[in-house]
């Protein structure tokens, strides 16, 4: 079975503060997305004021039942999209071909 990975890149809105916006984003991952099936971990980067997601699953179906759970966002997700700039938003998913460790 391959894992499989939901990217999305991103800006946070203008005067969001990066260290509200992460706590944002740990409360959400330890409240909701580490609990989704096929969880494997959550990785934020960011370069300049441009962020990126990867999270990763253990197979496409359970990345594509995430994005679907998505579209009906919880407490936590509301208060983790209300420091992005939801027009900045760019999301793919793709399965993993090939991991070096």
């Amino acid at each position: 079975m391959q894992n499989a990975v939901y990217y999305v890149s991103y800006k946070l809105k203008k005067g969001a503060s990066a260290a509200d916006f992460l706590q944002a984003a740990e409360e959400l991952n330890n409240g909701h997305i580490s609990k989704q099936k096929g969880y494997i971990s959550w990785q934020q980067l960011a370069e300049g004021d441009t962020w990126l997601d990867l999270v990763t699953f253990e197979a496409m179906e359970d990345v594509k039942s995430f994005i679907a759970n998505s579209e009906n966002p919880n407490e936590l997700a509301q208060k983790f999209y209300s420091f992005i700039n939801l027009n900045s938003c760019k999301s793919h998913y793709f399965s993993v071909e090939r991991s070096y460790k």
